[in-house]
């Protein structure tokens, strides 16, 4: 169970590079991370005052709970207030979580220099976790705050008939491994077998571009101006399926004139109509549709000569290029109206997120995936917050005859980089027996896989397990 004390983010504004800026996010994290930090501690102190006052008698004051107050132990007393004039309680059975990586260095560097001092302030374990191993444990946190919910319910209303169930909920947490993986971000791109807390197999990874980088880099070149905010993923999704573009609305080109936000265009939000059905074969994954507009776009890999095609791999750079040469050509002399550009938004994601099922279909019909004993595909990472993406993913399964098949989406604040699937990927590691050493470095690249050539989330130097400790210590 899990209870959230504080939980914030801070996003670096970006827009005007249309795109992450590392030096401006370099600037956010070193501007806002220590103000943040106090906003929070102030949370984590209130709760250790909580327990101590829950655990101690108020007029007890051992030597131990001096603190920074160097009065007399009649004088604190005599205040009235307990733990009067000290600054911090005693911290127990708390952990500094942060992420080691992957990720660019000197970004990383700010969290966890800032995470190793706090370690030290407080005295307690600090655990700097893979980003990409919380975003895949990322649904038993959910489950975790679920669980907690019930318990909290179950306290305030005990009722008998509800002990029982709710007991048995509080101690389990879904999806249990083994589960698949489907890890799709702005830089990553992977399918997973996770069959248990640091033990993940690559099936399927991009060799190129990540998938929240094509649907970015496709929003920058076909979305108007004034409909272009960040995240562009985000952005595109919204005009393809919740944006109504009224009659009369199809010169794009007289509302460009406007220029950028000014541009009046004829725009109302909707429900999403998906309309959507999965190819029944996987050669129907390969097929190419062709639109109203006399133009389709080519499924990844398909122009692979031979068994190539069919791969296990991601590969989205000649989609992209595929967009772009086609939007160039179109809306030259401003023949691509808004009605064709929604089209191509759609058909962007239809396109982009059936390769993604196509090779989970390959392998779960593989002798492998035959023998696959789980039951829930997790998808996280920031790209997961798209609501097409969880359709077209169910009505694959559902037609390919997997319907046992769950699906585990976390919800979107959650789908998106945050702290706190940190903090939990760091608590699932600690109970664990693991904590890392005070002169980690952070870590560009580093594979989930533990028969990459880095050894995956435990190959790489600086974690320090609680057996080995104790036994040295010994």
């Amino acid at each position: 169970m899990v209870k959230t004390l504080f939980h914030k983010r801070i996003t670096a504004n970006t827009n005007a590079y249309q795109g992450i800026h590392p030096l401006v996010a370099l600037d956010s994290h070193r501007a806002n991370l220590a103000p943040l930090l106090r906003q929070g501690m102030k949370y984590v102190r209130d709760r250790c005052v909580e327990r101590e006052q829950q655990q101690r008698d108020h007029n007890a004051w051992p030597a131990d709970m001096v603190g920074l107050d160097s009065r007399p132990q009649e004088e604190r007393q005599a205040s009235g207030a307990p733990y009067a004039g000290r600054v911090w309680p005693e911290y127990k059975d708390i952990i500094v979580a942060v992420t080691r990586g992957p990720g660019m260095r000197s970004n990383l560097s700010v969290g966890l220099d800032t995470a190793k001092g706090l370690a030290v302030a407080l005295g307690v374990p600090l655990v700097a976790v893979h980003h990409m191993q919380a975003h895949a444990l990322t649904p038993r946190l959910v489950a975790a705050q679920i669980n907690q919910e019930l318990w909290d319910d179950h306290e305030a209303d005990a009722r008998p008939s509800r002990l029982p169930n709710t007991v048995e909920q509080a101690g389990t947490l879904k999806p249990e491994f083994p589960f698949l993986s489907l890890l799709v971000s702005g830089g990553h791109t992977m399918l997973l077998e996770s069959k248990g807390l640091v033990q993940h197999s690559a099936l399927a990874e991009t060799h190129d571009i990540a998938l929240g980088e094509l649907l970015d880099k496709a929003a920058r070149a076909m979305l108007p101006a004034h409909l272009l905010v960040s995240p562009y993923g985000g952005a595109l999704e919204k005009f393809a399926f919740h944006t109504m573009v009224r009659d009369g609305s199809d010169d794009l080109a007289e509302a460009a004139k406007a220029d950028g936000p000014k541009a009046k265009l004829s725009l109302d939000s909707r429900e999403p109509r998906y309309d959507y059905a999965a190819p029944g074969t996987q050669q129907g994954f390969m097929d190419r549709r062709v639109t109203r507009w006399g133009w389709s776009l080519t499924p990844p890999l398909v122009e692979r000569k031979g068994g190539e095609s069919k791969r296990m791999e991601f590969s989205f750079a000649g989609l992209l290029s595929g967009i772009e040469r086609l939007v160039a050509a179109r809306a030259e002399g401003g023949h691509m109206c808004l009605r064709e550009r929604q089209t191509l938004a759609r058909e962007v994601q239809r396109v982009a997120f059936e390769h993604l099922g196509s090779r989970l279909m390959l392998f779960l019909a593989s002798p492998a995936g035959k023998g696959w004993q789980g039951d829930t595909l997790v998808v996280s990472g920031g790209v997961a917050a798209n609501k097409y993406i969880q359709h077209v993913f169910r009505t694959i399964l559902d037609t390919h005859g997997y319907q046992h098949l769950r699906l585990a989406f976390p919800p979107i604040e959650l789908a998106t980089d945050n702290a706190l699937m940190i903090a939990w990927a760091g608590i699932e590691m600690y109970e664990a027996g693991w904590k890392s050493e005070l002169d980690v470095d952070p870590i560009r690249r580093w594979s989930m896989d533990a028969t990459a050539s880095d050894g995956g989330i435990l190959g790489v130097a600086g974690w320090i397990n609680a057996q080995q400790e104790s036994g040295a210590q010994e």
